[in-house]
């Protein structure tokens, strides 16, 4: 419905809503219901100036914490003391392949590194089998978390970022309606953000053209008819654009360091977890 509104002249459109989903994932970092903050836009000459509203919007929000709530991160840092993040603006931007090539380069001393000081004899299987595929990483192979998390300590370590965006994700790992990019068919006009090595918004310029959509949709094996009315918003002239959501409980986890995104809901919802 955003990307609908833009095609009735609204250039910006954002939200702020509880967002549900039917998510049997027990981690650190996911919950069944949390605050979205979502965001679509126009633009005029390239969808990386969607990227700058958001590097810009983020970097508000990150000043704004630091500036107006000094007492309230003192009293988090009291019970689970952290690092201030670091970051700038622009923020640190890294291509997929970029970030790919720097994972193989420098995680497996990491990986090793830390091999040699584990005692868990589970924990050290598990980084055996990472040490042995981390070296053949292609560069349109999904990222796992492990590795996420894992490339953000090379980040942090390399640049002294702990906020950075990675651009130009594989199409194969992204949805139908993401815009492929017109230099290669392999690579799409996406992007993740990252906070400490885990992502707090995932985006991408979306597809706009009707035929287009149709095609990338039946290459994914996706039925249009439910959603049609979408598709018809696109035919009478539609603005290229592009967007993202933000997990707010995520970011509020990542930039105060926190071990699980629990802590930062009153009333945590999880598989498990309805009331209170």
């Amino acid at each position: 419905y955003k990307q609908m509104a833009l095609m009735a002249d609204l250039e910006r459109v954002f939200e702020v809503a509880p967002v549900f989903r039917a998510e049997n994932s027990f981690t650190h970092r996911h919950m069944t219901e949390f605050t979205g903050l979502d965001m679509e836009m126009t633009f005029l000459e390239h969808y990386h100036e969607v990227l700058d509203v958001l590097d810009q919007t983020f970097n508000a929000v990150f000043d704004g914490l630091n500036k107006d709530f000094k007492e309230e991160l003192a009293a988090v840092r009291q019970q689970h003391p952290f690092e201030d993040l670091r970051y700038s603006y622009p923020c640190l931007r890294l291509t997929y392949k970029e970030a790919m090539a720097l994972l193989r380069s420098k995680g497996p001393p990491k990986l090793e590194a830390a091999l040699r000081v584990e005692e868990d004899p589970a924990l050290i299987a598990r980084l055996k089998e990472r040490l042995d595929a981390l070296p053949l990483h292609g560069d349109t192979e999904d990222i796992g978390t492990e590795d996420e998390k894992l490339l953000g300590e090379i980040i942090a370590d390399i640049h002294g970022q702990d906020f950075y965006i990675i651009d130009k994700f594989p199409m194969a790992v992204r949805p139908f309606y993401t815009m492929p990019d017109p230099a290669d068919a392999d690579f799409s006009n996406s992007y993740d953000i990252f906070v400490r090595g885990e992502e707090v918004t995932s985006g991408a310029q979306r597809i706009h053209e009707p035929q287009m959509l149709f095609e990338q949709a039946s290459l994914k094996g996706v039925d249009l008819t439910p959603i049609s009315s979408y598709v018809d918003s696109f035919r009478y002239g539609a603005f290229p654009h592009a967007g993202g959501g933000i997990g707010l409980e995520r970011v509020v986890m990542l930039f105060l360091g926190l071990p699980n995104i629990r802590k930062t809901s009153m009333f945590p919802r999880d598989p498990k977890r309805l009331t209170p």
